[in-house]
């Protein structure tokens, strides 16, 4: 059974976010609030959850596009190959923000992520998900969790979260109402940045 944790977003409790970090690195997956929608995550170094998550959302994992949660722009040489500068400021512009940006994926990605050869990368505006990446120490790996309701495409309600998920996750944080528009994606390994769903960030700012 799912925990309720409640967590503020303008001063999260170290205790609880310590409680969130100890199950991610035990293989648990949790619910989060970011600065869009809310996600699921599980720990990037974790192949046994990674798998839980693929067979959740119905994808085999080799193939899904799971968005890798950072702290901030300095994780991004981890994962990512050396980006040039036109490129680094549209990131530095955009994040923290309510973006997913496609980047070319280099040699240190998980085993799972090898074939790939490009990741998604988000820095969400939220004080929740940017402590628990900070203490963890590395990412989070994430998808929105999506609803089946044909008009609310999104749940943002942290307790009906809860009632949902309830058996296929370990602890559902409750920061609040979340938002029910997602980020937007934007794939930078193109000659120009291309649009692939435009979503809670302006697209002006390209």
């Amino acid at each position: 059974m799912a925990e309720l944790l409640r967590i503020y977003e303008e001063n999260p409790s170290q205790k609880h976010i310590n409680k969130v970090v100890e199950t991610l690195r035990n293989g648990g997956l949790v619910i989060y609030p970011t600065d869009t929608v809310y996600g699921l995550g599980c720990d990037i170094t974790n192949n046994n959850a990674l798998e839980k998550i693929a067979q959740i959302k119905g994808v085999k994992l080799e193939k899904a596009n799971f968005s890798f949660i950072c702290e901030d722009l300095s994780n991004l040489s981890d994962y990512v190959k050396q980006i040039d500068s036109p490129t680094f400021k549209i990131l530095k512009r955009t994040l923290p923000g309510p973006y997913t940006f496609v980047l070319p994926g280099n040699n240190n990605l998980p085993t799972v992520f090898k074939k790939k050869k490009t990741v998604g990368i988000r820095v969400p505006d939220n004080n929740i998900c940017k402590a628990i990446v900070k203490a963890l120490g590395n990412p989070i790996v994430s998808t929105s969790i999506r609803d089946e309701d044909e008009v609310l495409e999104y749940t943002t309600d942290p307790e009906l979260i809860r009632e949902k998920w309830d058996n296929l996750v370990d602890i559902v944080i409750d920061g609040g109402y979340g938002d029910n528009i997602p980020s937007t994606v934007i794939d930078l390994t193109t000659p120009e940045p291309e649009v692939i769903r435009e979503g809670k960030g302006s697209v002006e700012i390209m």
